[in-house]
């Protein structure tokens, strides 16, 4: 109890000190409680401050508004898969998906497969190095053979907790600070190649997956392709789709697929996944937002999976392939300036420094290992291609490369026959060169 910590003198109870000694006593309790409840060595504005955080009529509003926006979001499933790695993935009837919570997709169904992009001449080939393409990429959920039943899509289930470690509600799901490309004064830093100065209406390539150490809650580190158009204001609009690994959103660390989209810079609009109204999911063995298997080993075998981005030409809409499965689409009317085209698309990785100890991140982008590293142990975009005026795949004209911090993450690039434009990327973060 607090008293007795504080007051340590002894106290005689003969029978005529009884009544006052019992008085007393209980002044000097009610006066400790009202300092502090728990440690009488603390002062008083630290208990002020104590108090003030433990307020339970507002921590129960709270998780009564988390679990509104839980069933808003957690749509009724005919079929519940538990994934190895916790994940419950829910088997929802594919017109009800939150994307139909739109004002101008209620009452409609997904849209049927559009005309993909005719490939340019690019071949599968490793040109002799021990890769495995995307068929032999499968999400854990899956892993043991479990699928959804037909006219079903497959979402993971958000919990309770996953909410709770994001700062808000309104925060949950989204990218809350501006991502630049020619700046990290965010904490956002970038190894990145990239094309600009024309019209695109798709970009495609092939990454290899890691799982990068990420060395706190509120730092993540993904690999991606990124269609954009607008300025870097506040007018900004991308769609983007790769391999991420955030323990804030998912609650471990394991690469996962993901989709992203905001047409105002990430302030209010879009999110990750389908944790908002918007991307319209229609493959039914494609969990967005799973984890993914299996993983890249350094100097062992690589894993890649192949990543198409498109703008249907025929009804404007942006839509998704990943490996050989025509996820969903993002609707055209989602944008501002990608309902006519892009004007940049950018390829590679990038992770955020949140400098909590006051020193560089160690968060790792990649593999966790510079460029010059080099096949086996560096990560890597193979042919890399861009959607034309005319639904083709061609290279990148113009290519470049941008690294913001090349001691800490840097990039390397060329070209041959096998795979195209090529880059390898990535770095360990904090270094001797990386203070």
């Amino acid at each position: 109890m607090a008293s007795s910590c504080c007051y340590k003198k002894k106290i005689s109870f003969s029978s005529s000190y009884i009544i006052p000694i019992f008085v007393s006593v209980l002044l000097l309790i009610i006066l400790s409680s009202s300092v502090s409840p728990v440690d009488c060595t603390t002062n008083s504005s630290e208990n002020r401050r104590v108090n003030q955080s433990f307020r339970p009529d507002k921590e129960l509003q709270r998780l009564k508004k988390i679990r509104a926006h839980l069933a808003k979001i957690n749509k009724p499933a005919l079929k519940t898969i538990q994934s190895s790695d916790g994940d419950l993935i829910d088997c929802v009837p594919i017109n009800q998906q939150p994307a139909f919570d739109h004002p101008e997709l209620q009452g409609q169904t997904p849209l049927d497969p559009p005309e993909r992009p005719k490939d340019y001449e690019t071949k599968n080939s490793t040109n002799g190095d021990n890769s495995d393409d995307e068929n032999e990429i499968i999400q854990l959920w899956s892993s043991n053979g479990e699928s959804c039943p037909v006219g079903t899509i497959p979402i993971r289930r958000t919990k309770e907790e996953d909410i709770l470690r994001a700062s808000s509600i309104m925060t949950f799901g989204r990218k809350t600070k501006p991502i630049r490309r020619d700046t990290s004064s965010s904490g956002h830093e970038h190894a990145v190649g990239y094309v600009t100065g024309k019209q695109y209406f798709g970009a495609k390539a092939s990454l290899n997956v890691w799982s990068p150490k990420v060395t706190n809650m509120y730092e993540f580190s993904l690999s991606q392709i990124w269609v954009i158009s607008g300025t870097f204001g506040n007018d900004l609009n991308t769609i983007e789709a790769g391999w991420q690994v955030s323990p804030q959103l998912y609650g471990d660390s394991h690469p996962r697929f993901f989709t992203y989209w905001t047409t105002d810079a990430y302030q209010t609009t879009g999110c990750y996944n389908l944790l908002c109204t918007g991307f319209v999911q229609t493959h039914a063995r494609i969990a967005v937002g799973a984890a993914i298997a299996p993983i890249s080993t350094y100097n062992g075998r690589q894993f890649d999976i192949s990543i198409l981005v498109w703008k249907d030409p025929k009804r404007g809409h942006w839509w998704l392939q990943y490996g050989s499965a025509l996820v969903g689409y993002w609707p055209s009317f989602l944008f501002s300036h990608l309902r006519n085209h892009a004007s940049m698309v950018q390829f590679g990785g990038e992770i955020v420094d949140s400098r909590t100890s006051g020193f560089h991140t160690s968060t790792q982008m990649g593999s966790g290992h510079f460029a010059t590293e080099g096949f086996g142990k560096a990560s890597y975009f193979r042919n890399l291609q861009v959607v034309d005026w005319d639904n083709n795949l061609i290279p990148p004209p113009n290519f470049r490369a941008l690294a913001d911090h090349s001691n800490c993450y840097d990039i390397r690039g060329g070209n041959n026959r096998g795979w195209g434009i090529y880059f390898y990327y990535g770095g360990p973060g904090r270094n001797i060169k990386c203070p």
